[in-house]
């Protein structure tokens, strides 16, 4: 019989005092990065839980992000949503970073959705877009799989060919197209942060392949990969990154272009949520007839 990590300890310990609150089952998680703070706000939330009130979770430091964990509903779904979000430059490590993933995972959610806000570094991709990731690369100098592995929480060797669901791209687009909101399709690229990159830094992340760049959302990828979760990665686009061109940007400017495009990004996931479920009750459905 295999030994329980301490890994695995500390989600049961973070899970237990979640339900002496609410004894929840959630469908599906959310981390509400930079951009979906409206859609915090159309949760009919039943509790929310600071993160300090959860044992092992971090506290969110950065401008912008609460610090919360909200259980509640949305398009007819059960939800658990992280408002607020850590990041490698906070001095947290990767573990740390990740580990309310893998509390979701054990509390019930089958898919993830991630959020964040990147600048852009592909021409055809402007500023205040919203943008599906389809694929990312990892440039933080490490990841939360590093050391010992628990077999019970996920394989030693996770494969990562489709880190982002082309099922839920697919959904999405469909659903972007039938509400008229215009989305792009593209590769996330993490650095460390928290400075922006210089102008030879963008130029070499647009010349191996990426579409945009920010500072977290690959961590959470990685994490929920290992676990067997169906992810979604949407960014919105918060400025304009062309080596030629580039011009000083401030934290307040990104808040603000977030605004512009954080309408359509909730409307996006609102809608997206309401067509998932209706997909996984006709799975169900073909399911329950297919037995009779």
């Amino acid at each position: 019989m295999e030994t329980k990590s301490e890994m695995m300890f500390m989600i049961e310990e973070a899970i237990a005092s979640i339900k002496k609150i609410n004894d929840f089952t959630p469908d599906l998680g959310i981390i509400l990065g930079t951009g979906l703070g409206d859609l915090a706000e159309k949760i009919n939330a039943e509790h929310v839980i600071p993160y300090e009130e959860i044992p092992h979770f971090p506290v969110s430091t950065v401008e912008n992000h609460k610090g919360r964990l909200i259980l509640g509903e949305l398009s007819g779904k059960k939800i658990i949503a992280m408002q607020g979000r850590f990041h490698y430059y906070e001095g947290y490590d990767f573990k740390q970073i990740t580990f309310p993933v893998r509390v979701m995972k054990f509390m019930g959610i089958k898919q993830l959705i991630i959020s964040n806000a990147c600048g852009t570094v592909n021409p055809y991709i402007p500023k205040a877009s919203i943008m599906l990731i389809d694929d990312h690369i990892n440039l933080l100098g490490g990841n939360p799989l590093i050391g010992p592995n628990d077999n019970t929480i996920g394989p030693r060797f996770p494969d990562m060919s489709e880190p982002y669901s082309k099922r839920l791209i697919e959904l999405a687009e469909a659903t972007a197209l039938e509400n008229s909101i215009k989305v792009y399709k593209g590769v996330y690229v993490a650095m460390t942060g928290p400075m922006l990159e210089t102008r030879a830094e963008y130029r070499f992340l647009r010349g191996i392949g990426a579409d945009v760049v920010g500072m977290s959302t690959v961590p959470e990828n990685i994490a929920a990969r290992h676990m067997g979760l169906e992810v979604m990665g949407i960014s919105i686009v918060t400025d304009e990154c062309y080596p030629d061109s580039l011009a000083e940007t401030t934290l307040e400017e990104i808040i603000e272009t977030a605004g512009q495009a954080e309408p359509h990004m909730t409307k996006l996931v609102s809608v997206q949520l309401l067509k998932l479920l209706t997909e996984i009750k006709k799975v169900f459905y073909n399911s329950f007839d297919n037995k009779q």
